[in-house]
């Protein structure tokens, strides 16, 4: 059989990027924003993120929450995500994003809020200019090509700073043809936008190996021509480097990244979901060994940054925190039907006028 002489025309690597190994020992020199004060923030902040979730599961199976999306075992990414944008960014998150949520200073109030079926949603009072949870699977990433190419425009056209989007995802939505072509959109256009893709390995329960036959997620950029990254998604130094790193190369018009965050869901999918049906307890346990909070507090207490007392006055801190958030919600007026229509639209579209006057006075009638 003829076996015809090729000429390689082109290949790729993906990086690994690793600070804290699973033992949480460093392995290398940290960054210098990893300062003493930023590591116990961020460990403070992982902590918090988890504590919402634990009440935020709780108060769902009582019947006081809707369906919600733990974020157990993957703090890290959302912490260190949201740390490194600044204030004028648009983040475009799907809704596994806790973490990312309070570091972009979301209230636990408005979190259990939007969860808990309040039609004023995500009416954020801290960056209004963030995109709301995105549920259906992977439409941010366009949403965040789109407002990219806005920020371009604007940076290009009237000369203000180059502001970056940045849309999270789990990497179950790198299967969906909005990724791709999102992907091809930032790469074309060098768009200012960061892809930050949490591999928790399972996408409900469909594992990581039924998903995709790449070797990695990260090299489904290199398709795009964009640039690449890969980080050990439990280690919160190694996150934010990546995720500042691919801003300031985006905020110098560099064009877009994507960071691929290896980590692991712990919990179920979501509360409509048990995950003990398609995943072993062996897998889990060991799973476990790896979590992003424990391998934070081993590398603080090695460097004499935390101790027992510290922990204890900070469970305190917390609990009350949560208290004081858990009663601020419970206590917020409800709205009133109406609101389904008054938060949905800037502008009520004419078609449901009469929808919302005869609302109105059904409502007007029942009080009466």
């Amino acid at each position: 059989m003829h076996k015809p002489r090729l000429q390689l025309q082109a290949s790729f690597d993906i990086a690994w990027l690793q600070y804290l190994d699973k033992q949480g020992s460093a392995t290398q020199s940290l960054p210098e924003f990893a300062s003493p004060d930023w590591l116990t923030h961020s460990f403070r902040q992982m902590q918090l993120a988890r504590l919402v979730d634990d009440r935020a599961v709780k108060l769902q199976r009582t019947g006081r929450l809707g369906t919600y999306p733990s974020t157990l075992g993957q703090e890290a990414i959302g912490v260190a995500t949201g740390n490194a944008l600044m204030a004028e960014d648009v983040y475009c998150p799907y809704y596994r994003e806790t973490g990312a949520l309070l570091e972009r200073g979301v209230s636990i109030e408005e979190i259990l809020a939007n969860w808990g079926g309040d039609e004023r949603g995500q009416n954020y009072r801290h960056a209004p200019q963030d995109l709301p949870i995105c549920i259906p699977i992977a439409t941010q990433m366009l949403h965040a090509a789109g407002v990219a190419f806005a920020l371009k425009y604007r940076h290009q056209q009237h000369g203000t700073p180059l502001q970056v989007a940045v849309a999270s995802s789990g990497e179950g939505a790198t299967s969906k043809g909005d990724f791709y072509e999102a992907m091809n959109l930032a790469g074309v256009w060098k768009l200012p936008v960061v892809f930050v893709v949490n591999n928790n390995q399972w996408a409900i329960s469909v594992p990581r190996s039924a998903q995709t036959s790449t070797h990695t997620i990260a090299q489904k950029a290199i398709a795009a021509g964009i640039p690449a990254l890969q980080v050990d998604g439990n280690d919160v130094v190694a996150v934010a480097w990546a995720v500042r790193d691919a801003l300031r190369r985006a905020r110098s018009d560099e064009g877009p990244a994507l960071i691929e965050a290896i980590s692991y869901r712990l919990c179920d999918h979501t509360t409509a979901d048990d995950a003990s049906r398609y995943r072993s307890g062996e897998e889990l346990q060991q799973a476990w060994q790896w979590e992003p909070v424990a391998r934070l507090e081993t590398y603080l207490r090695g460097e004499g940054l935390w101790s027992d007392a510290k922990q204890q006055d900070l469970a305190r801190e917390l609990a009350q925190t949560m208290e004081a958030a858990l009663n601020s919600w419970e206590s917020r007026a409800p709205e009133p039907a109406t609101a389904i229509f008054d938060h949905l639209y800037a502008q009520l579209p004419e078609g449901l006028y009469e929808q919302y006057d005869q609302l109105r006075e059904e409502l007007q009638g029942a009080r009466e």
